[in-house]
């Protein structure tokens, strides 16, 4: 498989990985909070392989190798991460291959300006974190506190291996080594004294200040149109719980596939292959 090629977009502020021919119609990757755009690096060749595509995963904002914000990391504020690419790329309408925190910005881009986007894959991902409308200022003061409190130092290992098990031991969702290892070593800084750094932004593990209303993402679900694959992990975050079960039942086109694997089956070397598969037969029928 061809390595990737980097990219810098929006002048410089956001960081890209590329696979395929410049030419080739181009797909968007958005990964998932905590990750970056290695996220792809399994998936993505075999996508380019199989269906002659180019590939552009970003780094989000605080994430990789992009520039960290300096105001807040809203979900919503991401679709400008998506929106600054596709002009950068020159790009007016485009297919959307998301993981997680991904599909949620994939998903409100889709629903606000479905002009902006020709088919969503979403990956063991739909929709968004909810906040019950009375939970809110419960949810407020969570988000403001946290914001008045001094930024963490980025934690610091003394080699990348040591970092990856921090990983696997203190990920939000079950994750193996081998499935982690291109992730972190994307978000690690060599420093002088032979350590490395995370280089995400600390400010990342901050509650929201705010998050939709349940009502408020079943009617940005309800509003896509575009054609949407739903591959799920068998172990994944969603399954049969209600909320997932309200989040499908909302989207009209959708083709939902429930392969094995976890959270992060698109990266897992035993999965990766079969959610490849998935998506390049429901792209060629």
């Amino acid at each position: 498989m061809t390595d990737p090629r980097s990219l810098q977009l929006a002048a410089g502020r956001l960081a890209a990985l590329v696979w395929g021919d410049d030419q080739a119609p181009t797909w968007l990757a958005l990964h998932g909070w905590l990750d970056n755009a290695a996220s792809f690096s399994r998936l993505a060749p075999r996508l380019v392989d199989a269906l002659g595509i180019r590939v552009v995963a970003i780094d989000f904002a605080g994430h990789g190798l992009s520039r960290h914000r300096h105001g807040d990391y809203a979900l919503w504020d991401y679709c400008h991460d998506l929106l600054d690419a596709c002009d950068a790329l020159d790009i007016s309408r485009v297919p959307l291959l998301a993981h997680s925190m991904g599909a949620g910005v994939a998903c409100l881009t889709a629903a606000a300006l479905p002009e902006r986007v020709e088919r969503l894959v979403l990956l063991d991902g739909l929709g968004a974190l909810t906040t019950e409308t009375d939970k809110a200022p419960e949810q407020l003061r969570k988000g403001l506190l946290a914001d008045r409190r001094p930024v963490s130092r980025a934690p610091r290992y003394p080699d990348s291996e040591t970092a990856v098990a921090a990983r696997v031991a203190g990920g939000a969702t079950p994750i193996d080594a081998e499935t982690a290892r291109p992730v972190v070593s994307r978000n690690l800084e060599a420093l002088p004294d032979g350590h490395v750094r995370l280089r995400t932004d600390a400010r990342l593990l901050r509650p929201s200040l705010v998050r939709f209303a349940p009502e408020q993402v079943a009617a940005m679900l309800t509003a896509l149109r575009c054609p949407i694959l739903l591959v799920e992990g068998e172990t994944g975050i969603l399954g049969e719980r209600p909320r997932a079960r309200q989040a499908r039942a909302a989207v009209t086109q959708l083709t939902r596939r429930v392969l094995p694997g976890g959270h992060h089956l698109h990266l897992e070397p035993s999965a990766v292959a079969e959610v490849a598969e998935a998506i390049v037969d429901w792209h060629d029928h």
